[in-house]
């Protein structure tokens, strides 16, 4: 067997550190997320059912990072190991949704919804491959890469008055062992494990992991929802370091030379996650658009964990892309000290077969209190266009007055902004970068 050198090992630890990243995070937030009883906080319960967010988030909502204010949130875990789950939904009624699934490695391996699949009443088992058997008429399969599967659904919502009727529809969203179908289903076991900490954000628990325990929960997880097909190199690399997919692993009992290398790969390989971020996307205009490798990734396997480190849980582009504001016309940061203008020529709105919005953070990617309760706009709103058809949006910190208010996202009053904009459904323009937002003029 060929000795490898320290830089050899060095090198392999910390590809298998980014490698497991999306894998081990998507396990803590699972953890998280399935743990107490059903209803106990928004979105999380049991995993087998669905658990809603039921409201946009008010201005002091801290809890993620960059929230949405277009869509609520139906959130599911599935675990089809032991049988098919038949997820359901209503006919939407003409209103757009999404019901991506993602395996434990965060690829987006289906996605019902609108766009896809129709906005018809519609029902899907979701499979392991190696399940046989009949299903009921008029329900399709869906086979799953891993057996635990996450379901992040998502419903336009057209502001607060538009409440009553999503959470009719996401009321109407179910989830049926196929052994019950047709029957009442069984109530999901809650889980209950004191050993798990349910209040750290997942992504400060798996960043603070030690090598110990990080390597040995992704030996673990590995043994169930195993690399993909296309994983069969770094599979091969970790395995020459003793980190064998499948079989369990303590670092403890490794040679020193492993133990030192694996020991020191958690920094250096959050390091280059830190790296692989800032290059995310190029920027155009004062906007990095990430619209290449999201959702599903191959074998970009930094791209798939700085993802994961910055936005869980991540759509396909044909579903949804959010453009990120990160300076303006001139290549400046934007300041909440400054006033800007977004001017859309009008053959230059945004290009979506759903709808679009721009949202307004401070520099942290929280919301910010303001006079009219705003904190998003888009085309579902009231805007006032130019006689020509064009639009001008107003983001700034002071009311711009009457004539524009209609238009106008309110901003802090200092500080860096976090501006995002999202495209539900965008057209083939924005996928392949002939469309992209106009930049964001400072007029004062």
């Amino acid at each position: 067997m060929t000795t490898l050198s320290a830089d050899d090992l060095h090198a392999i630890g910390v590809e298998a550190y980014v490698y497991l990243y999306p894998l081990v995070t998507m396990e803590i937030t699972r953890r998280q997320l399935c743990s107490g009883p059903a209803d106990a906080q928004p979105g999380r319960g049991p995993a087998g059912m669905f658990h809603h967010i039921r409201s946009f988030p008010a201005a002091d909502f801290k809890v993620v990072v960059r929230p949405n204010f277009d869509t609520l949130y139906s959130s599911a875990w599935l675990d089809v190991s032991a049988e098919p789950l038949v997820v359901s939904a209503a006919d939407s009624e003409g209103r757009y949704f999404l019901l991506p699934m993602l395996d434990m490695w965060t690829d987006v391996f289906a996605a019902p919804g609108t766009r896809t699949s129709g906005g018809d009443a519609q029902a899907f088992a979701v499979c392991t491959p190696e399940w046989t058997g009949d299903l009921p008429a008029g329900v399709r399969r869906i086979d799953a890469p891993t057996p635990v599967v996450w379901l992040v659904g998502r419903t336009q919502t057209n502001g607060p008055a538009d409440y009553a009727a999503v959470h009719a529809f996401q009321d109407a969203l179910s989830i049926t062992p196929l052994s019950a179908w047709g029957a009442s289903a069984p109530e999901p076991a809650v889980l209950d494990d004191p050993a798990y900490d349910t209040t750290t954000p997942p992504l400060e628990l798996v960043n603070a992991m030690s090598a110990r325990d990080y390597f040995a929960l992704g030996a673990e997880l590995m043994r169930t929802h195993r690399p993909h097909a296309t994983d069969w190199g770094i599979v091969a690399r970790m395995g020459r370091a003793g980190l064998v997919a499948g079989e369990p692993f303590d670092l403890a009992e490794q040679p020193a030379a492993v133990q030192a290398a694996l020991t020191a790969a958690p920094e250096a390989g959050l390091r280059l996650l830190g790296v692989q971020m800032s290059h995310i996307a190029p920027v155009v205009g004062g906007w990095m658009n990430p619209v290449d490798g999201l959702g599903v990734y191959g074998n970009s396997y930094a791209r798939r964990a700085a993802v994961s480190m910055v936005g869980l849980g991540a759509n396909q582009p044909e579903d949804a892309v959010y453009p990120l504001l990160v300076a303006d016309a001139d290549g400046a940061p934007l300041d909440g000290s400054h006033a800007y203008v977004l001017h859309f020529d009008a053959d230059g709105l945004p290009p979506v077969d759903a709808f679009w919005s721009v949202t307004m953070y401070d520099a942290d990617g929280f919301q910010v209190a303001n006079e009219i309760d705003r904190f998003a706009i888009g085309d579902r709103d009231a805007l006032t266009f130019n006689s020509d058809g064009s639009l001008d949006l107003y983001l700034q910190h002071a009311n711009p007055g009457s004539d524009f208010a209609s238009n106008w996202l309110p901003a802090p009053a200092a500080g860096a902004l976090g501006v995002t904009m999202r495209l539900y459904a965008p057209r083939e323009s924005v996928l392949s970068g002939a469309w992209t937002p106009p930049p964001a003029r400072r007029v004062g």
